[in-house]
C-alpha cells in the first residue's frame, strides 16, 4: 500500500474555520496494491467537507446501507456530519485521491461552480490535471511555505473549475444514450491497455463511427481517444509511483509497445516526462 498525504498545521484533528471563505486541511492519496481492503466508517461523518476522486480501479461506498461500486473518473462528496462509510480493496487495484476542507463560504462556491450537494457520486472523467492539483495540495501541505494557505485555496479552486467545465460541458442526455455511453466507459476502462478500435467498437453497439464519438463527447467532454489516453496516462502515473517498473515496462503495462512515443505523449499530457515524474514523487 502507499499513502502520501499533508495535514495542515501537521494535525490531524478536523476542524471548523469560518474565518476565511475556503480552507483547505488536510489532502492526500491511497494506492493498494497488496494490503486486503481497507475500510473507513465514520458514523457521525466530519466536521469539515471531504472531496474523493477515485483515480483507477474502483471503490465501494455504503449510503443508507446500500453498497455502491465508485470506478474510477467518479468523485464523491461527504458534506459535514454524513456518516461516512467506504471500502477499498487490493484486488481492485484501487487509487483515491482525498481533500478535506472547510470555510464561511463552502456551499456557496460548490454551488457556484456546480457541484452538487446532493447525490453523493457524479462523474468528472479522468484526467492527469485532477492528480496534479491534489498532489500540488498534498506537497504545500508538507512543505509549509510562505502563504501556503493561499495557495491550497487556489489550487482547490482549480480543482472545482475543472470538474465545473466537466459537469457543464456534459448535456443531459436520453436515458439510452446514457447508458450506451456508461457501458462505453466501463469497456474503455477495463481494456484501456488493449487496441481498441473505435470503429470496430461503433459496429459491435450498432451505432455509426460519427454518432458514437459525438454522442462520447457531448456526455463526457472528450472523445473516445481521449478518454482511453487520458486513463493511459492514469494509470502510468500510477505505476510511476512504484519502484517495480522502468519506463519501458510501464509502456508496455499501458499499452505503448513504444517507450519513445509513450514519453513524448506523457510530456504533452503531463507537461513532465516520465523520468522527471518519478524524480517529483
Amino acid at each position: 500500500m502507499y499513502m502520501n498525504a499533508g495535514y495542515l498545521h501537521n494535525s490531524l484533528v478536523d476542524f471548523k474555520d469560518k474565518t476565511k471563505p475556503l480552507v483547505v486541511g488536510s489532502c492526500g492519496t491511497y494506492r493498494l496494491y497488496t494490503r486486503p481492503k481497507l475500510p473507513t466508517y465514520r458514523p457521525r461523518g466530519r466536521i469539515d467537507f471531504q472531496l474523493l476522486y477515485v483515480a483507477a480501479g474502483k471503490a465501494h461506498f455504503f449510503f443508507d446501507d446500500e453498497d455502491v461500486t465508485v470506478t474510477a473518473g467518479h468523485m464523491v462528496l461527504y458534506l459535514p456530519k454524513e456518516m461516512q462509510r467506504y471500502v477499498y480493496y487490493g484486488v481492485d487495484q484501487t487509487e483515491v485521491f482525498w481533500v478535506h476542507f472547510t470555510g464561511s463560504d463552502v456551499k456557496n462556491i460548490l454551488k457556484k461552480y456546480g457541484i452538487p450537494l446532493t447525490g453523493h457520486v457524479f462523474y468528472t472523467g479522468q484526467f492527469p490535471e485532477y492528480q496534479n492539483l491534489f498532489q500540488k495540495m498534498i506537497q504545500e501541505l508538507q512543505l509549509c511555505r510562505p502563504h501556503y494557505e493561499e495557495v491550497l485555496s487556489l489550487h482547490l479552486r482549480q480543482l472545482l473549475i475543472l470538474i465545473s467545465r466537466q459537469l457543464q460541458g456534459g448535456h443531459k442526455t436520453a436515458d439510452y444514450v446514457q447508458n450506451e455511453m456508461e457501458a462505453a466507459i466501463r469497456h474503455f476502462s477495463e481494456n484501456y491497455n488493449t487496441d481498441i478500435v473505435i470503429d470496430e467498437y461503433a459496429q459491435s453497439m450498432h451505432r455509426s463511427t460519427a454518432w458514437f464519438i459525438r454522442s462520447f463527447k457531448q456526455y463526457t467532454g472528450m472523445t473516445p481517444m481521449q478518454y482511453i489516453i487520458s486513463v493511459r496516462i492514469a494509470n502510468a502515473q500510477r505505476l510511476l509511483g512504484t519502484p517495480d517498473y522502468n519506463v519501458t515496462e510501464v509502456a508496455s503495462i499501458v499499452g505503448y509497445d513504444n517507450p519513445l512515443y509513450f514519453s513524448r505523449l506523457f510530456k504533452k499530457q503531463t507537461g513532465i516526462s516520465p523520468t522527471e515524474y518519478r524524480k517529483n514523487l
